[in-house]
């Protein structure tokens, strides 16, 4: 891996390994965020694991960016891998209804019956590679092949909290709503963000998800679990 220190600011860095979606490059990147949490180096104030780097944000009257742009160098060198390891959770999903809209559409564009699109989509698990763009919006890489698509030439304007999603050889998973140019299957009624709750971010970088098919009932049961406080989302055995 080829690293990189870059200034961002006044008060950042960017630590950057690599211009390319790798999961041994992310998996460095989580396990850089995860050494510096654990052993702090005085000054940083937090970090956000992307894709391929890791922004670093500092107070300059702790540490000046030169110094701390050494003290990483020198963190990423001593790095061992396997510092930790991400949690494996069951994601609900009903796909078609009001929010996939395009399933039919991709069904079609790829040649696949409705199902198989769906048993192909729901086979793999997912990577999440970071967290961003929206408070909680989920990254996910594994996407099959046979499911990398373009991103819709228009935007639609609204798309609703809970969308499962493909753009080129990436899926998602919708945190909030809002505008996107994605192509939706589905919707699942966990909520990947909520202010409300203690813990307002259920998926970090580094975890996995896998998609369960449900009908229209267990969705309605489910999300009334979950208005109820639940999380509606269950960690597995990997």
């Amino acid at each position: 891996m080829t690293m990189r220190i870059l200034p961002c600011g006044d008060r950042a860095l960017c630590v950057e390994l690599s211009d390319k979606i790798d999961e041994a490059v992310n998996a460095r990147i989580i396990d850089l965020a995860a050494a510096l949490s654990a052993d702090p180096i005085s000054g940083i104030e937090e970090t956000v694991p992307t894709y391929r780097s890791l922004m670093v944000l500092y107070d300059p009257a702790i540490i000046r960016g030169k110094d701390l742009s050494l003290r990483l160098e020198e963190r990423l060198s001593a790095l061992q891998p396997g510092h930790t390891s991400g949690r494996l959770f069951s994601v609900p999903v009903r796909y078609g209804g009001p929010v996939g809209l395009d399933l039919d559409d991709l069904a079609a564009m790829k040649d696949m019956s409705v199902d198989g699109l769906i048993a192909l989509h729901a086979s793999v698990d997912y990577r999440v590679y970071m967290i961003g763009f929206a408070p909680g919006f989920a990254y996910l890489g594994g996407l099959p092949d046979a499911l990398h698509t373009p991103r819709l030439a228009v935007p639609r304007q609204h798309v609703a909290a809970g969308a499962i999603g493909i753009g080129g050889k990436q899926a998602n998973i919708n945190s909030v709503a809002g505008p996107s140019g994605w192509r939706f299957l589905g919707q699942t009624p966990v909520r990947l963000f909520d202010p409300s709750r203690d813990q307002a971010f259920l998926l970090k970088a580094g975890d996995r998800v896998r998609f369960r098919p449900i009908d229209a009932a267990e969705e309605a049961d489910l999300a009334a679990q979950i208005a109820a406080g639940a999380p509606g989302l269950e960690e597995i055995a990997a």
